[in-house]
């Protein structure tokens, strides 16, 4: 599944590929600003390496990344932090603005940066590995994943000259600081209240890259915002435990719309786009695929109970759908310290839940039962029906069945005016009776 996610979300990176970044202000001096929101992921690394991509084509003095995240996956991270600290242009991180936190991941590309700096009331650290419940991982297995997080971050502090015992201890002790002790530990490089103010305190400070060092002249610099394009907006978006929860119940219902009606098209369209979706999504978040597996099971039991129409099959079902929904982002494996904690919202669980049971039981089961009524109008209903005759039989006549009148013909013996007839059968729109 996670390999088929990752396909998945290297074509749809591919097709993003294809918009360009939006440009403001080029010409002269100048940075280029990218600014990253939410979960780090697929779509954020790719966007990231884009970006400073285009500032050692264009010239800039350098790229920031203004930073607001609770953290993200683990190849995401890694790929971002090798793009910055492999980049030809200085790279700056700048946690911003109040109230935001550069948390798990966010804290690994923080100190990946030439410079790092946060504004007065934002949070670095706390990236000690968890399970996605917020639990401590049990005994080898934390260990094992915890040095291995050590040797990352350590690794990313040395080689910016930051404080590497401490970021070593946000991945042991889940420790974090504000700016001003982030700054005082030296785990980042200066304190800005806003945008100006940090071009003008970097201003003249010398930073090693991979073309070499660089002193910054970004005092008096222009201001290249360079923004997602659609496709990664949209990608990006759906990277969310609930939307993913919803595009999987939305792809398996339509599938099963389709099933019953063979040929509807759209049904199985829209049920494919919302898988795919819902799998790259899910690719992109500490999943439990065993909770994705008794989703798949719930909507197979809501099935089969249309058919028969049990309520144990429907408890069932609603059973195995919230259990899944719970267990969907609650992985029996330990997650990387760069990856935050997920989950469901009980409520859009339990609203999924019970939409699900209405579509199957209500809707979908009345379009079911419908099938099963016996036909009620028209030449399908005629046969077995009884009338009579309204006039002699020679060898064709008129009878009057259900209130109508009808041309019928004889199919044995003598049929007269007044006599009791019988439809056997429908041949276009006659009928074909016999005398009863």
């Amino acid at each position: 599944m996670k390999r088929l996610s990752r396909a998945l979300a290297i074509i749809l990176i591919g097709l993003a590929y294809t918009l360009p970044l939006v440009a403001h202000a080029q010409g002269g001096a100048h940075v280029d600003v990218l600014t990253v929101d939410g979960a780090i992921d697929t779509w954020v690394a790719g966007y990231i390496n884009r970006g400073i991509t285009a500032a050692e084509q264009d010239g800039a003095e350098a790229a920031i990344i203004v930073l607001n995240t609770p953290g993200g996956a683990l190849n995401a991270m890694q790929d971002i932090t090798t793009r910055m600290l492999n980049a030809r242009v200085p790279v700056v991180v700048y946690v911003y603005p109040s109230g935001a936190w550069a948390g798990s991941a966010g804290t690994f590309i923080t100190l990946a940066a030439n410079i790092a700096a946060m504004a007065p009331g934002t949070t670095i650290g706390a990236a000690h590995p968890v399970d996605s419940s917020g639990q401590n991982i049990a005994s080898d297995e934390r260990d094992k994943i915890t040095n291995f997080s050590v040797g990352i971050i350590k690794n990313i502090a040395q080689q910016r000259g930051r404080n590497a015992d401490w970021a070593a201890k946000a991945v042991k002790d889940s420790i974090a600081a504000t700016a001003q002790e982030a700054l005082d530990l030296k785990v980042i490089d200066l304190v800005a209240n806003d945008l100006n103010d940090l071009m003008n305190k970097m201003d003249g400070k010398t930073v090693k890259t991979a073309a070499g060092e660089i002193t910054l002249r970004t005092q008096r610099a222009g201001i290249n915002a360079l923004d997602m394009n659609l496709p990664e907006i949209f990608l990006h978006t759906i990277v969310d435990p609930n939307l993913a929860l919803i595009l999987l119940q939305i792809g398996l219902l339509a599938i099963a719309v389709e099933l019953y009606n063979p040929g509807a098209t759209v049904p199985a369209i829209v049920g494919g786009i919302c898988l795919v979706l819902a799998f790259v999504a899910l690719g992109n978040l500490p999943v439990n695929w065993g909770g994705v597996i008794l989703i798949v099971l719930s909507v197979i039991v809501f099935i089969v109970d249309v058919k028969i129409n049990s309520i144990v099959l429907t408890a069932g079902g609603l059973v195995m759908f919230i259990l899944g929904g719970l267990l969907l982002f609650t992985p029996f494996t330990p997650q990387p310290p760069t990856m935050p904690s997920v989950s469901i919202s009980p409520l859009v669980l339990l609203g999924l839940g019970s939409a699900m049971a209405v579509f199957f039981l209500v809707i979908l089961g009345a379009a079911v039962r419908g099938r099963n009524f016996p036909v009620l109008t028209g030449v399908e209903a005629m046969a077995g029906a009884t009338g009579f005759a309204l006039s002699d039989f020679a060898p064709e006549g008129t009878v009057r069945v259900k209130s109508e009148e009808w041309t019928a013909s004889a199919l044995e013996g003598t049929i007269k005016k007044g006599d009791s007839v019988e439809v056997i059968g429908v041949e276009g729109l006659k009928l074909k009776v016999v005398k009863k």
